[in-house]
């Protein structure tokens, strides 16, 4: 490192490496691994919440699309409300609210006792989760140094695995337990309420724990705070080193045009100090939305939001839809195989005869949950362990680039092989593969918006797109309740098509995790 620093301010890049890479570092990997993992928790907790309150919501399998659709429509409109607080009020206060939100309301849902309050809890759930999970990447990503950077973002992919193991461990552990059920003129309280509020504790907790850790220095450089800056750089230096915080080598930060824009330029007043209290802030807060949001839509980033939006909608619509449904689907195959021992069928085939045959209690009051659907959605989790493990060590030899087509191309593949299986192990077989591919394309999606856009338009970019793709979701969702019963081969056939289409599009991405951040 050169010293021109030292007489002119340093850059960015030159500041964060200036803090080392230590115990800071590894704290916020941790905090930011394990909200990202509480998102993968909060967005699939309905796959077991459609089996075991059936009976208790008298849910058909349109009720069951509507519910798994509602938190998915929270995420559409909670991505770009969130993303463009994060760009304008910070990544920290954004993202410890989201988690707040997400863990009260949580708690409050397994209270509810009608089904369309339920549905707007969730709702409420998903528009928190889709905050925490477009923030968290970005805010990781800028503590980074360039050479740290895409490998640290990468590790991210383990958490969300951590997330989809724990999430079918919790429910074995509580959902069978008997004689935990409480009732009460009109009020009933199972063993699956339990879980719900049991799978809401961590979002209360790492909201808490959010708020002993800093604003992102990047951020603060971006909106004129550099005093602010400095005095978080120092902080991450004592913490990695050990050292004074005196001690930091770098003692003023260079600076640049203030890119977050109107409210910043126009006056001395930060973007981060504008009150949504006062009329005259919220207005200028707003100019500063909407200029962002406009940039966004022009050269030289409007290719970009459009192929990251359009990735994320092939690859969000079909696995949302097909992880939410797994646990349903592998519950019909036990019923199936149950009724029918020794008898081949296809996914479509087991759905027609559960649901046609006349004889079974509609809504499921008297059975309970075989065993191997947890376990069976225990493996699917379990077998992401090794992309996981590959992503990381990998990608820098291969590059995100080559990893999203990769995982999409294939993914697409088992979607159509979903068609041609015969039995619950087949189908299970291919459930784990497909969950281990495309949450790795989630992840990478992620890691290449950190490195494609500057930090003004960062989440607000990752927000976008995380919009498009919960639309998909959403629209997946609903598709798959109504058609699961009457026609499934259209939609499998479809999501296949999606993923084949978005890695196509991988193509025109270009290389990221060589640069510094812009």
């Amino acid at each position: 490192m050169g010293l021109d620093f030292l007489e002119h301010g340093a850059d960015f890049e030159a500041a964060i490496s200036a803090t080392g890479f230590g115990r800071f570092h590894f704290c916020l990997l941790a905090i930011t691994g394990l909200i990202y993992a509480d998102t993968a928790i909060g967005i699939t907790i309905v796959s077991f919440v459609l089996p075991a309150a059936t009976c208790d919501f008298k849910m058909t399998s349109a009720d069951k699309g509507w519910l798994t659709a509602a938190p998915m429509l929270g995420m559409v409109i909670g991505s770009y409300f969130w993303g463009c607080l994060a760009d304008t009020k910070g990544r920290k206060v954004v993202l410890v609210s989201t988690l707040l939100l997400d863990g009260f309301v949580g708690i409050l849902s397994s209270f509810v006792q009608m089904l369309p309050i339920f549905m707007a809890c969730r709702f409420i759930n998903g528009f928190a989760v889709a905050g925490a999970m477009g923030i968290c990447f970005p805010y990781l990503g800028e503590f980074q140094a360039t050479k740290y950077r895409e490998k640290i973002l990468c590790w991210m992919e383990m958490f969300w695995t951590l997330g989809v193991i724990l999430l079918p461990l919790f429910a074995w552990a509580i959902i069978p337990i008997q004689g935990i059920r409480m009732e009460a003129s009109g009020f009933s309280y199972d063993s699956w309420n339990w879980f719900v509020a049991a799978c809401a504790v961590p979002s209360l907790l790492l909201g808490f724990w959010l708020m002993t850790f800093p604003e992102s220095p990047k951020f603060m450089m971006e909106c004129g705070d550099y005093d602010d800056a400095l005095a978080c750089l120092k902080t991450v230096y004592k913490q990695n080193t050990g050292d004074d915080p005196d001690n930091y080598p770098i003692k003023s930060l260079k600076e640049k045009q203030r890119t977050i824009s109107v409210a910043s330029q126009s006056s001395q007043k930060s973007v981060r100090s504008l009150s949504m209290r006062k009329p005259k802030d919220l207005k200028r807060l707003f100019s500063e939305i909407w200029t962002q949001t406009k940039a966004l839509c022009r050269p030289p980033y409007l290719k970009y939001t459009i192929l990251t939006c359009l990735i994320q909608f092939g690859l969000t619509t079909s696995y949302y839809t097909l992880m939410i449904w797994f646990p349903e689907l592998f519950n019909r195959y036990e019923e199936f195989e149950h009724r029918f021992p020794n008898t081949s069928a296809s996914v479509c085939q087991v759905a027609g005869v559960v649901v046609n045959d006349d004889s079974s209690d509609p809504f499921d009051c008297e059975k309970i949950i075989d065993q191997n659907v947890y376990m069976h959605t225990l493996i699917v989790g379990l077998a992401c362990i090794p992309t996981s493990l590959w992503l990381p060590l990998c990608v820098h030899k291969l590059g995100a680039k080559f990893f999203l087509i990769f995982s999409l191309s294939c993914a697409g593949a088992v979607t159509v092989g979903l068609l041609f299986i015969e039995n619950s192990t087949q189908n299970l077989v291919l459930s784990c593969i497909f969950e281990a591919l495309t949450s790795l394309a989630i992840s990478l999606v992620f890691c290449v918006l950190v490195d494609l856009f500057p930090t003004n338009l960062r989440v607000m970019a990752a927000a976008l797109s995380l919009t498009a793709g919960r639309g998909g979701g959403l629209m997946g969702n609903l598709s798959f309740g109504y058609l699961i019963d009457i026609n499934c081969v259209v939609p499998i056939v479809a999501f296949a098509a999606f993923l084949f289409i978005a890695a196509a599009l991988c193509f025109l991405l270009p290389k990221t995790g060589q640069e510094a951040l812009d």
